[in-house]
């Protein structure tokens, strides 16, 4: 085989990105959720949540819980018990609905694994991802899960390649990796040795992303054009 192992991202590759407004939307319901005490207290606790998004994914806050109180002590605003739970729910059910497979996902997995590939997951993500995960339909696909969170390191960091490498048995240039390009990964993966390659639906409206992608390497738009790179 020309690889040995086969490495996807997670969000905007398996499953869809939040839509901007999606998104937006999210945050709303969390601070309302929380009934902070004025507009401008639900303002600045939003852009804290933005701001606090390399905490919830190194793993720094381990939990969802530990990031809404961090950010409401560091507003000086009392939120009660029952109102951090209802927002905890908020941002809880919203990544269980999230991690729902994008249509062929599942198949093309299933497909790779039975042709004798390693498997491979690496994901940025807040500490709800590896929560919930054994309740997903991928759960069983992947020999190997890197979630950043439990890591404590995010792509682009080449060591959280190596360590999907290392946990795979396999060496970056024996891979093949699939991304939608946000947080640098793309680069990050071809930087390594791996062979990188931008999956992209062409009908996604309004993405939420953490950085603006610029990709001049492969591209494809569906995951039934995998099966013609491997």
């Amino acid at each position: 085989m020309k690889y040995l192992a086969i490495i996807f991202d997670l969000f905007g590759t398996l499953v869809d990105s939040y839509s901007v407004q999606g998104y937006n939307k999210i945050l709303t319901d969390m601070t309302s959720a929380l009934e902070l005490p004025t507009e401008d207290s639900s303002k600045l606790w939003t852009k804290l949540w933005r701001d606090t998004t390399y905490e919830r994914g190194t793993g720094i806050f381990k939990t969802t819980e530990e990031s809404i109180r961090y950010i409401c002590n560091k507003l000086k605003v009392f939120v009660s018990n029952e109102n951090i739970r209802k927002c905890e729910q908020i941002r809880l059910e919203t990544t269980r609905k999230g991690l729902t497979p994008k249509n062929g996902a599942v198949d093309i997995l299933k497909r790779l694994s039975g042709l004798g590939y390693k498997m491979g997951l690496i994901t940025n993500c807040s500490a709800e991802v590896p929560l919930m995960w054994k309740n997903t339909e991928f759960s069983q696909l992947f020999d190997v899960t890197i979630f950043s969170a439990s890591v404590g390191m995010k792509k682009p960091d080449p060591q959280i390649y190596n360590l999907a490498c290392e946990q795979l048995d396999v060496k970056p240039n024996e891979c093949l990796y699939f991304g939608d390009g946000d947080s640098n990964e793309l680069a990050g993966a071809s930087q390594l040795g791996m062979q990188a390659v931008m999956i992209r639906d062409p009908n996604e409206i309004d993405p939420y992303r953490l950085v603006e992608v610029v990709w001049d390497g492969r591209k494809i738009e569906n995951f039934i054009e995998i099966m013609d790179l491997i």
